[in-house]
């Protein structure tokens, strides 16, 4: 049995639209696994768009495929060049397999993805890599998707947010941890009319549709903004972790829920539990989550 742990692979899928923060994310977890004493992470890297890396990068997909080539080559625009990117990679899988083999003491992956959100809610070149990875790979891989924390102060935004956020859930049919990202920066756009751990729990939706302003335009929407919040409620899965990328307790949160999620935290590793502790500096018990968004609250909120 514990031979078959060590040889399990496991992983983290991260996914969100554009500017987000998906590539610092990685950079940031690379960091923090190895100070915790993982020595098996993997980076890789699957946006064939992305010139800025900032962290170690143990596979490129623009070794195999770039936007760059694919627009002058067949005369797209980088929309159309991303999907065309995607769907290669799809039918190139021998390639990624070769890849992710060649250290096989990294068995811990990291997948730095597009922002293009058709990705994730109805395109399905990606999708068929990640369950080929999940399958085929046996990686057990967790989903984490990252929403600008500055949606939340704009209701019309928050209210689409929620909607992506379950359509992709539904669609990728992975495990999936919500995090609303750069919370240093969460007010810029606006103050929140709640408090933080209104949007983290997804609280009474109502209250969220009493609070847009009443305009020619939401009332356009209105009749749409409450189904779609009657579908979030319904299904009730979104919720959302607080995430500053430079603060150790809200990254070790996320790596905790991340892992727990797809597996890895079931596997063993005392040694590096000891680790994360020192790295806290504090018990990490039940009521961890609200102590770490009532800081947030208190950090980053007005």
């Amino acid at each position: 049995m514990q031979s078959q742990q060590a040889s399990a692979s496991y992983g983290q899928l991260v996914i969100g639209p554009p500017g987000s923060g998906k590539t610092t994310f990685c950079n940031g977890m690379q960091q923090l696994i190895n100070a915790i004493g993982r020595r098996n992470c993997c980076v890789v890297n699957l946006d064939p768009a992305n010139d800025f890396l900032p962290y170690d990068c143990d596979v490129n997909i623009k070794d195999l495929v770039t936007v760059e080539d694919v627009s002058k080559s067949l005369n797209l625009g980088p929309n159309g060049a991303l999907i065309y990117c995607m769907e290669y990679l799809e039918t190139n899988q021998d390639w990624l397999q070769k890849q992710l083999k060649k250290d096989p003491e990294k068995n811990y992956y990291i997948f730095d993805c597009p922002g293009q959100i058709e990705l994730y809610t109805n395109h399905n070149s990606l999708k068929n890599v990640i369950q080929w990875l999940t399958t085929k790979q046996e990686i057990h891989l967790t989903a984490t998707n990252l929403v600008d924390s500055h949606y939340c102060s704009d209701p019309n935004k928050f209210i689409s947010v929620l909607m992506t956020s379950l359509a992709t859930m539904i669609h990728m049919e992975l495990p999936l941890v919500h995090i609303l990202s750069k919370m240093d920066l969460a007010e810029k756009n606006g103050t929140f009319s709640f408090n933080l751990e209104y949007y983290t729990e997804v609280l009474d939706l109502s209250k969220l549709l009493d609070s847009i302003p009443n305009t020619k335009f939401s009332e356009k929407f209105k009749s749409l903004n409450e189904k779609i919040c009657e579908v979030v409620e319904d299904y009730s899965l979104v919720s959302f972790i607080p995430l500053h990328v430079e603060n150790k307790e809200s990254m070790l949160s996320a790596l905790d829920k991340i892992d727990r999620a797809n597996g890895y935290s079931l596997s063993g590793g005392a040694g590096e539990e000891r680790n994360m502790q020192k790295l806290l500096s504090v018990a990490v018990g039940a009521d961890f989550q609200f102590t770490k968004t009532s800081t947030m609250q208190e950090n980053y909120l007005s």
